[in-house]
């Protein structure tokens, strides 16, 4: 049996679409396997810089939702189950309260409130076209692609057309904020986010 199986940004011929049942049978060989359209991509273990700027961003989303009690924030490897050909497993992931319901024992089913994806250079166009274009058609209500190199953080929102817009731009250069509607009272300052401790 043949499918497409993508590296990085790689793309090869296919013969059917993949489904859940075949994600399943995926080896646990550490790397990040997920279906998108059917479509088998594999990304490598992230590097040293994305782990840092994850672990520093689950530490403050875990604080805020753990005193507000307004939600729960995972981190990869959890797969997202967003339709029997599509499986992903962002970097982060929010659900809300009122979305629960979405939760299992051993994954998500449904759209979680918000994915965050850190952009790497062999995934970088994946992030920002195909998994965006997943995330609006599943319903994801914000979607935030985190940039280590350019210290940048990129904020897409649901605009009732299907699609998710750009709402704002940010940078630790110009000393931004990130911020959420969805999240009231969450803060945390892009320069403590990426900062660059040595040693």
């Amino acid at each position: 049996m043949y499918h497409r199986v993508m590296t990085g940004d790689e793309l090869r011929t296919t013969a059917r679409k993949l489904t859940y049942d075949d994600f399943l049978s995926f080896p646990d060989d550490g790397r990040r396997h997920e279906l998108i359209d059917g479509d088998h991509y594999v990304t490598p273990s992230p590097s040293e810089r994305h782990q840092k700027v994850s672990v520093r961003l689950v530490r403050c989303l875990d604080e805020y939702l753990e005193s507000s009690r307004v939600g729960v924030v995972y981190h990869a490897p959890f797969d997202v189950v967003m339709s029997n050909h599509d499986v992903v497993e962002p970097d982060l992931l929010v659900i809300l309260d009122e979305q629960r319901h979405v939760l299992t024992e051993k994954h998500v089913r449904g759209a979680p409130a918000i994915v965050i994806e850190i952009l790497s250079p062999g995934t970088r166009r994946r992030d920002e076209t195909l998994k965006r274009q997943l995330y609006a058609r599943a319903g994801v209500r914000e979607y935030w692609m985190l940039d280590p190199d350019r210290e940048s953080v990129e904020i897409c929102r649901q605009a009732g057309s299907g699609l998710l817009d750009t709402a704002a731009s940010l940078s630790a250069a110009r000393g931004d904020v990130l911020t959420s509607p969805l999240l009231p009272g969450f803060s945390v300052e892009l320069s403590r986010l990426f900062e660059r401790r040595q040693g």
